[in-house]
């Protein structure tokens, strides 16, 4: 068959097809054209917005240099109120030693070693040895060891020498031994008249004597029956279940707890607030791009200037790192006689029960910087306790077997009393002999303290005083009753125990405000997972106004108190509400480390405005890298809350200060600024551009204590990096 003809209308719709495809062709050209000329409009629009920006940018920073050294000077000027603040606190130390020595008070001037040493000689020779007045006078010496305590942790290294330091570090350890000593002979001469006071039910003896520093519980086994290897201390609520064996034999149970810690190292006791390395103001003249120090370089450019007595965190290798002075005190307390458990030797430390269950506890202290270590190292012992990370909180219970020496006879008138010059005798519990065979535990049950909150169940550790630490073995089935505030458990001897917290459990924190009330007033509120803690601010002191847990207030017998900056950390932390970061706190907690610079500078700042400006925490400081803060800012001069809307937004370096287009609801972080505003080089001068007169006349008139309280404060919480 022939090939079909090709009609007129396929020509034509192929025609039509040919046309529509050069017509679309056409249109893709001029809109690809059109794309590109509109692509090169927008580029030279960004371009010139840039260069514009830059300009403007360059003329901002321009205008800052000129006067950066006019500001730096006004901001000097208001850094005089640090120096005086110091001077008030030497000349206030000076005048109260002088009040001491004319009151001629009873008690001694802790910091004079002559009449620290007489007062110690004298209640050594007092062979009064009734538990009572033991307590009474270790209430003397607690005060005595407080105040040595704080002179420690306060004096800076300029009021302080070292050859100080090492003094009240020997008298602190001495005045602890001492006070055991003396608890230990109050019980030797309890125990040696314990028939005398021998319980009608059960023959046995049992007391419970107490005041606010010390729970002394006490039971002698007289009978010495099976029936009675149980009691429990109605009057403190502590109880034990011991063993058969020891429920026949001529056994006393003495549990001590002193609410005060003597046993742990005494640089724990006396750890001071970390310091931050600042430089002087008139090196922030100096126009470089690399100002402001890396984190963990140390600062060579340092001014050892008194009013800003702050120093940088060192960085350096895990074995030559130390925390506050632990290197200096842990080898000082190496060369003295720690406090004297009379259950312990150091063979018993080491014993190990094989019937008791021990729960494993991650406690072991992990290096500051991983190094490469050599396969032949020893793996660390996980049962040693981090005290860097776990700290004791509501004071130890020492826990002791005694024996029981031969019972004072009546004979008529006379009481006739075995004199033996061996002192309180440990019962040995497990006994030699079973050293290497299977003895049974010995349970234990404690009423927590009503004036210490656990966030968490505690830790149990037990005191190993060969090796001067804490562990967590021997120790085992461990039940903890939240509403009864109650723990029990087991443990293969008689050990010296605390309870331990989680030193950064309320860190980071979800919040923190800083608002003034009133003239040289102002009030601190930090907002951890767990609880709400207000500090109030007026003067030279501070005031726990409140702590909330589920709503609800506790800690009613430490709230409502005017002490200092100093007083309220340690107070803090003995109730276990720890919100004072330690040196090494960073290196335990997951978050942006501030350089030391920016950080320190801000609270100095902060401090210096903290009469008309309230502060506040921003989500954006965490996303603003280590070199700069960012935080909330409002000018605040009445008294009711800040508003959302009346916050605004600012970022610091420690050289300049800015104020940030971004709120809290923006979408993501950016260090745009403001329009219509300018760099400054202290946050003083960039609030100046956005306040009243009435605002700056009130900083300017400030008291110079309030400023050191709330820099007090601020240093010690470190907001701006543990938030």
């Amino acid at each position: 068959m022939a090939p079909k003809k090709k009609t007129k209308s396929d020509t034509k719709k192929k025609a039509e097809l040919r046309r529509l495809q050069r017509e679309e062709e056409e249109r893709t050209r001029r809109e690809q054209e059109e794309a590109k000329i509109q692509a090169e409009l927008e580029e030279a629009a960004r371009l010139e917005k840039e260069k514009l920006e830059q300009e403007m940018m360059a003329k901002l920073a321009a205008k800052d240099r000129e006067r950066r050294e006019a500001e730096l000077a006004e901001l000097h000027s208001l850094e005089q109120k640090f120096l005086s603040a110091e001077q008030w606190k030497i000349d206030y130390r000076a005048h109260a030693k002088w009040e001491h020595y004319l009151s001629c008070d009873e008690n001694p001037d802790p910091t004079v070693l002559r009449e620290i040493n007489t007062f110690m000689s004298l209640w050594r020779e007092d062979q009064n040895k009734d538990i009572k007045l033991v307590m009474k006078k270790g209430e003397q010496v607690l005060n005595l060891i407080e105040k040595l305590q704080l002179l420690l942790l306060d004096a800076s290294s300029n009021q302080i020498t070292e050859k100080e330091i090492v003094q009240y570090q020997e008298s602190i350890l001495e005045l602890q031994n001492l006070l055991h000593e003396k608890y230990n002979g109050a019980t030797e001469h309890l125990l040696k008249t314990a028939c005398l006071y021998e319980d009608s039910e059960t023959g046995n003896m049992h007391a419970v004597i107490k005041d606010k520093n010390v729970t002394f519980c006490i039971w002698v086994n007289l009978k010495k029956k099976v029936r009675c290897k149980s009691h429990v201390f109605c009057d403190a609520q502590h109880g034990f279940d011991l063993p058969k064996s020891l429920a026949v034999s001529s056994v006393a149970v003495r549990i001590l707890h002193t609410h005060y810690d003597h046993v742990s190292p005494l640089w724990l006791q006396c750890q001071s607030v970390p310091k931050l390395e600042v430089l002087d103001s008139k090196e922030l003249t100096q126009d470089s791009k690399d100002d402001v120090e890396e984190p963990g370089e140390e600062g060579n450019k340092a001014n050892e200037d008194p009013s800003m007595p702050v120093k940088e965190e060192p960085s350096m290798p895990a074995e030559e790192k130390t925390c506050g002075r632990r290197k200096s005190v842990v080898s000082f307390q190496e060369s003295i006689s720690s406090i004297a458990d009379v259950n312990e030797t150091g063979e018993e430390a080491e014993k190990k029960s094989e019937i008791v269950d021990i729960s494993s506890l991650s406690l072991v202290q992990e290096p500051l910087m991983q190094e490469e270590t050599s396969e032949k190292e020893p793996k660390p012992d996980e049962n040693i306790v981090d005290l860097q990370q776990f700290v004791p909180v509501g004071g130890v219970y020492h826990i002791d077997a005694l024996q029981v020496p031969r019972q004072v006879k009546q004979i008529k008138d006379w009481s006739m009393v075995e004199l033996r010059n061996v002192g309180l005798e440990a019962y040995p519990y497990p006994p030699e002999e079973a050293e290497d065979a299977t003895h049974a535990p010995i349970e234990i049950t404690l009423r927590l303290s009503d004036n210490v909150i656990y966030f968490a169940t505690p830790v149990i550790a037990r005191w190993d005083p060969a090796g001067q630490q804490w562990r967590t073995d021997d120790i085992g089935n461990i039940t903890y009753e939240t509403e009864k505030k109650s723990i029990t458990f087991k443990m293969g001897a008689f050990y010296t125990i605390a309870l331990l917290q989680d030193a950064h459990i309320n860190m980071p924190y979800q919040g923190w405000e800083l608002q003034p009330t009133g003239m040289d007033e102002a009030l601190l509120t930090v907002t951890t997972v767990f609880a709400v803690i207000q500090i109030q601010i007026k003067g030279n002191q501070c005031m726990l106004s409140s702590v909330v847990v589920e709503e609800k207030q506790v800690l009613s017998h430490i709230t409502g108190k005017w002490i200092s900056p100093l007083n309220l950390r340690e107070v803090l932390k003995k109730a276990g509400v720890n919100i004072f970061p330690g040196e090494c706190s960073y290196t335990y907690l997951s978050l942006n480390k501030k350089a030391p610079i920016a950080e320190a500078k801000a609270y100095q700042q902060m401090a210096l405005l903290a009469s008309a400006f309230a502060f506040g925490r921003s989500k954006w400081n965490l996303e603003a890298g280590q070199e700069q803060v960012v935080f909330k800012v409002s000018e605040h001069l009445k008294a009711e809350s800040v508003k959302d809307e009346d916050w605004s937004l600012y970022l610091f370096n420690g050289q300049k200060a800015q104020k940030l287009k971004i709120t809290e609801s923006s979408e993501a972080f950016s260090e745009e600024i403001e329009e219509d505003s300018e760099f400054h080089s202290t946050i003083y001068h960039m609030l100046k551009d956005f306040s009243s007169k009435e605002a700056i006349d009130k900083v300017e008139t400030a008291s110079f204590l309030f400023i050191d309280v709330v820099y007090q404060l601020l240093l010690a919480t470190r907001v701006l990096t543990y938030s």
